[in-house]
């Protein structure tokens, strides 16, 4: 009988110990993967904005890139919002059009640059749980550039 009353509440503790770590570990797992998808995303996007832009970027017959307004405009649309003339939701919360840029890289090169900075799910700053501040560790700026041959 001594051995139960001595072992009364050691699940309690045990679960008090252990739910704050693993719903960290949960929360964690959720952001990262939550990253990882909106990089996939601004990748694709990128990627078929760069295709769209080599494939219409050659000036008539001289076969010299020219990157003029309205192709832009198509381009930033079709990576913003997944279709040339801008309508829509956004293909990613807080996306816009002004963070997508388009040149030329030289050689018949397009350059498409997107330039989009990832917004945590739950909160920019990670508590320093007393030892030493809190961390900015959850923002940073997903870069993603995609260079196509202009056709």
């Amino acid at each position: 009988m001594r051995c139960r009353t001595a072992q009364r509440g050691v699940a309690a503790v045990e679960a008090a110990i252990a739910l704050p770590l693993l719903a960290f570990v949960m929360l964690a797992t959720v952001e990262i993967s939550r990253g990882f998808i909106q990089y996939t995303v601004l990748s694709d996007a990128v990627r078929n904005g760069a295709r769209h832009a080599a494939a219409h970027a050659l000036f008539g017959t001289t076969q010299k890139v020219a990157i003029s307004d309205p192709l832009i405009s198509e381009t930033r649309n079709l990576v913003v919002y997944g279709n040339q003339v801008g309508t829509g939701t956004a293909q990613l919360p807080g996306l816009k059009v002004t963070q997508i840029t388009l040149t030329d890289a030289g050689n018949n090169n397009i350059l498409v640059n997107a330039l989009y900075p990832y917004q945590p799910l739950f909160g920019v700053r990670l508590p320093g749980f007393g030892l030493g501040g809190n961390s900015n560790t959850m923002t940073f700026n997903m870069n993603i550039a995609v260079t196509m041959r202009a056709l």
